[in-house]
């Protein structure tokens, strides 16, 4: 757990939590009956992923059948020259709660979930790879940690509870322990994984920070991390299980090079307060952030 994440408070004798299936958590006096179904969105960022996108898709569907009364599952393309698009609309077909969003062109991952969040309408918002590296049924472990009062709560795979089920190649996994110990040095001391593809969002959190982030390349992550910790955002990391898929996206040598680049950059802006960061405290209401704005 994070230092950015307050401790639970003490219970109280005069109401109690409620939480009702695919529900929020509210709460109730005695003998009074609440029930606020909450509306889920899911985004998955895609580029060319013919292979395995309706099978993706129909898991996700799979898992949320029972569990969601209310759902959407946003498949941001980006610019796929594929049948990916093809595909997720012949899905549509039977699966009415899929939207697609298709750009024109392929833009980067950090575009693809940018466009796919602010389509989004849900009061929680996660966004997830399209190869499930982290099985979807591992969702309800960061929902309990929004419903213990997290902002966000992300997917690590650096914590001691995480099952890493199928391992990344040796050079890859060394790369990711080098940049990760890059930005804690940098950006964000204290998180042990960035970048794990499995990201859940309180829905008007995800909204404001998306609308303000910058990066569209692969450290988008660190990005929106990064300005949630700026203004005193409430973040936990998860132990998730996970797999490494083979057809990863990331291309080393290349998306190394850019994932440093954009991460210096930032970095710069944060330190140089080049984001609205007092456009996003007032959005997101945190008083700890009007605070620390009123100091720099």
């Amino acid at each position: 757990m994070h230092r950015l994440e307050p401790e639970p408070g003490p219970p109280t004798a005069v109401s109690a939590d409620l939480l009702v299936p695919g529900g929020r958590r509210e709460r109730r006096s005695p003998g009074e009956e609440v029930e606020k179904p909450e509306h889920l969105s899911i985004v998955v960022p895609v580029f060319n992923e013919e292979r395995r996108i309706e099978q993706t898709i129909r898991t996700i569907v799979g898992y949320l059948a029972g569990r969601w009364k209310r759902y959407e599952i946003i498949v941001s393309d980006d610019g796929s020259v594929d049948r990916t698009g093809a595909i997720v609309a012949m899905v549509q077909r039977d699966a009415p709660a899929i939207i697609l969003l298709c750009s024109d062109r392929n833009r980067g991952k950090g575009s693809a979930v940018r466009r796919g969040v602010a389509a989004s309408q849900g009061d929680l918002v996660l966004v997830t790879d399209a190869d499930l590296a982290t099985p979807i049924h591992d969702m309800e472990n960061l929902v309990e940690r929004i419903r213990a009062g997290a902002d966000i709560a992300i997917g690590s795979r650096g914590l001691r509870e995480s099952r890493l089920l199928v391992r990344q190649p040796l050079r890859r996994e060394l790369l990711g322990r080098v940049y990760n110990v890059l930005v804690q040095l940098a950006l964000l001391p204290g998180f042990s994984d960035t970048q794990c593809g499995f990201k859940l969002f309180r829905g008007p959190v995800a909204r404001r920070l998306f609308a303000h982030t910058t990066i569209d390349g692969f450290a988008f992550d660190v990005e929106v991390l990064g300005l949630a910790a700026r203004v005193a955002l409430n973040v936990a990391e998860v132990p998730v299980r996970w797999s490494d898929m083979n057809e990863s996206r990331v291309r080393p040598a290349r998306d190394a090079f850019r994932m440093f680049r954009d991460t210096v950059r930032v970095t710069y802006q944060l330190r140089t307060s080049q984001y609205n960061l007092a456009a996003l405290v007032a959005a997101t209401g945190q008083s700890q952030a009007a605070a620390i704005l009123e100091e720099t």
